[in-house]
């Protein structure tokens, strides 16, 4: 019998900074207060299906089918139907900002009973509402779903990709106006990361633009423009130039780590300091080699077994103290800790010894 070998990997992913930073604008940075998405939801039939539909008992489903056909003027006994071809759905959508009667949104539909795929199937006109419970448009469409399932007759089974849930591209269609108004005497930009750095830039990039104490900072989030009497009438043109003027963001230094991929990903801000280093690489192979147990006893009396062999090999590499000299830049850093040579297993106990002594100027965060 062919030996089992049970082995670990992991991949290593270091993001280096290459060239000068550049400034972002305040559009990509901040948003307006007030100025939102909102949140949509609601509940619809997607039929259509190729017998990999909700269960034909679903009394959700026969429920939610007899109220529609009746208000289509069909009266049926909702015990009487028995459809695997009908999923019960879920909808959920963005309401955009400044949304008007007419225009179209993408929203996700997703199973929310034992449907097998959503694939193939077709959404009836459903409502979406809001949290205050209003309808705020309606939805209707075919489905696309990116992925397919497959079963053979003896139960085997085939699936690509998630096919319990698609969207509809432009499938929603605005009924009334998204509730947004637009700033009267002040526009409030609030930052996407709160950081007081940030919100000081922000504030002196917009100053440089429309004078001297045109923009306050109120907090490490927010940045509030006074809208003069002469702009009023014309409020959208000053936003559009203000999200045009370039900031140049600052940046926490941050190391995160996703020990599930291996993936290791440095900030730019990252520096090291000098420090010295030693580590051992801990390797456990595990191999089993069942073999056959042959009775001894005269004419071949007794009973063959399988007797487990089990064989464990620990192997320890050893390791000198190998130094790593100050890093002040990304790209220095990324190369320190490429020329120790570690496996991301080992990197990831490094990087943790190393924010432990103070030598690593980051903070540590796990996914």
């Amino acid at each position: 019998m062919r030996a089992l070998c049970w082995t670990v990997t992991l991949t290593l992913s270091l993001l280096g900074y290459v060239g000068a930073a550049h400034a972002d604008r305040i559009k990509d940075l901040a948003t307006i207060a007030g100025v939102r998405d909102n949140h949509l939801t609601g509940f619809g039939l997607v039929v259509g299906l190729d017998g990999s539909g909700d269960d034909a008992r679903s009394p959700m489903v026969r429920s939610s089918l007899a109220k529609m056909l009746k208000r289509l003027g069909v009266t049926v006994d909702p015990n009487e139907i028995k459809a695997k071809n009908i999923a019960a759905v879920a909808i959920t959508a963005e309401l955009p900002a400044f949304a008007k009667p007419g225009m179209g949104f993408d929203v996700t539909v997703s199973s929310i009973g034992n449907a097998k795929s959503l694939a193939g199937g077709t959404l009836l006109v459903a409502p979406l509402k809001g949290p205050d419970g209003n309808t705020w448009a309606l939805v209707q469409g075919a489905l696309s779903v990116g992925g397919f399932v497959a079963e053979g007759g003896s139960g085997s089974s085939t699936k690509t990709n998630h096919v319990t849930v698609g969207r509809i591209p432009g499938g929603a269609i605005v009924e009334a106006a998204a509730p947004t108004v637009m700033p009267a005497k002040e526009i409030v930009f609030v930052l996407g990361v709160p950081d007081f750095t940030t919100a000081s830039r922000v504030t002196a990039a917009i100053d440089a633009v429309l004078g001297a104490g045109a923009a306050r900072t109120i907090d490490a989030a927010s940045i509030a423009v006074a809208i003069k009497p002469e702009a009023r009438s014309n409020v959208p043109a000053l936003i559009a130039k203000l999200e045009a003027i370039e900031v140049e963001p600052d940046l926490k230094a941050k190391v995160i780590i996703d020990e599930k991929t291996g993936t290791i990903v440095v900030g730019e801000a990252v520096t090291l300091r000098a420090a010295a280093i030693s580590f051992g690489a801990l390797t456990i192979d595990i191999e089993e080699a069942p073999a056959a147990s042959q009775p001894t006893a005269p004419f071949g009396a007794g009973e063959t077994k399988v007797v487990p062999k089990t064989k464990v090999t620990v192997k320890e590499q050893d390791n000198p103290i190998r130094v790593m000299a100050k890093a002040g830049t990304v790209g220095d850093v990324a190369a320190a800790l490429a020329a120790l040579g570690a496996k991301p297993r080992d990197l990831v106990s490094i990087l943790r010894a190393l924010k432990a002594s103070g030598a690593l100027r980051a903070s540590l965060e796990t996914l």
